[in-house]
């Protein structure tokens, strides 16, 4: 697939999905997840990006965040940030009533081996899976590669 025909097909795919992806549990007390501040930064090369968000749990239940999907990547892993280093990690917690932040400078999506790069203005799209919860998906749109809402 051309780059442009697969550019047009995420462009396509994602003008039908929301910005922010939101999953209820069916049972009282289950974990009730909804995304917000999701970004990625344009990467600087193809080779690597990364991508942040926030995963609120209004529910009394604890969930986990497994693994992530997209069409961007084949090889697409969390990682923990720690003493300045970062490292793979299998999962990360979404406590009840609390909240997993992915962000600059900590625990993020890592994307490796674009087929493309995804350029500031474009949005890319992923899957979040989850331990209990079914799957979310949200839209990360490209910022500008300094892009940090935090500062």
């Amino acid at each position: 697939m051309s780059r442009s025909t697969a550019l047009a097909a995420v462009v396509a795919l994602s003008g039908g999905l929301a910005l922010a992806g939101c999953s209820s549990g069916s049972e009282p007390g289950s974990p009730e997840l909804k995304v917000s501040g999701a970004f990625m930064p344009q990467p600087v090369n193809s080779e690597m990006a990364s991508g942040f968000l926030t995963v609120q749990n209004s529910g009394g239940t604890a969930d986990r965040l497994t693994s992530v999907t997209s069409d961007l990547s084949d090889d697409i892993t969390i990682h923990e940030s720690k003493n300045q280093t970062m490292q793979e990690v299998k999962a990360f917690d979404v406590p009840a009533d609390g909240e997993l932040d992915l962000e600059r400078g900590g625990n993020h999506i890592m994307f490796m081996r674009l087929k493309q790069k995804p350029e500031q203005g474009e949005k890319v799209t992923v899957e979040l899976r989850f331990e209990k919860s079914g799957p979310i998906k949200v839209e990360l749109p490209v910022e500008a590669p300094t892009h940090n809402p935090k500062h």
